[in-house]
């Protein structure tokens, strides 16, 4: 039973399915939209917050600089922009290790 990591096709996440995501508050995401200027999601007619792909991996750099690693808001950002190139594969080679991780954790409850 070969391991099948779930798709994503949405275009736009809601502010809710993002702080799920994140495990966070939404008033956090409110929060870092004004700190962070990469942050711009679009508001649908009624006002509320869309959230396209690249919103969400720019949330989940500064979740994991400001949560993970400890960093300051300062400080992230300043990270943020001296390496971004190099902080996304960083970040996108611990999620795999992560999911790796996750995927033999479940190999072995099997066995």
């Amino acid at each position: 039973m070969p391991y099948k990591e779930k798709e994503n096709f949405k275009l736009y996440y809601s502010i809710g399915e993002v702080a799920e995501l994140l495990d966070v508050n939404a008033s956090l995401l409110r929060f870092w939209e004004k700190e962070f200027e990469d942050i711009k999601p679009q508001k649908n007619g009624r006002g509320n917050r869309i959230y396209t792909e690249k919103d969400v991996n720019h949330l989940k750099m500064i979740h994991h600089l400001v949560k993970d690693r400890g960093f300051t808001l300062e400080g992230a950002k300043k990270k943020l922009k001296q390496s971004r190139t190099s902080l996304q594969s960083e970040y996108e080679m611990i999620e795999s290790l992560k999911r790796v991780k996750g995927m033999l954790i479940e190999l072995k409850e099997s066995l």
